[in-house]
């Protein structure tokens, strides 16, 4: 039931409950899919297929699939592109100088105390 151009419902993960084209079978449990989800492979057992096939070729590009979708009235969200200018540049900090550490007091040195002398039993005289 699984083939090329067969149009499927993601069914478990990030993308679950949208609607997408198989545009290649890698084995027997993974097939490559494009369209409202992420091109990605994905595998089988998550995928539920629908009765609607796409005429899309193997490996087709995005805008194919989408054109695809389209025709058989399926509504496709168009993805933002990045673009460097968009995205804002940060203020380069400089480095400023160090605060000085305040001097702590020094730890006092480890006296050594003497080996304390045996204390001598006194002598009982008997």
């Amino acid at each position: 039931m699984i083939e090329i151009g067969r149009i499927v419902v993601k069914t478990a993960g990030r993308d679950a409950g949208k609607k997408g084209v198989v545009i290649d079978i890698v084995d027997d449990n993974f097939v490559l899919v494009d369209g409202q989800l992420r091109r990605k492979r994905c595998n089988i057992l998550h995928l539920e297929p629908l009765a609607e096939k796409a005429a899309v070729e193997k490996n087709a590009s995005h805008e194919a699939v989408i054109s695809e979708l389209k025709k058989a009235g399926i509504e496709v969200a168009e993805k933002k592109s990045k673009q460097k200018a968009d995205k804002p540049k940060k203020a380069r900090k400089s480095k400023a100088p160090v605060a000085e550490k305040k001097d702590k007091p020094a730890k006092k040195a480890a006296v050594k105390k003497a080996p304390a002398k045996k204390k001598e039993k006194p002598a009982t005289s008997q």
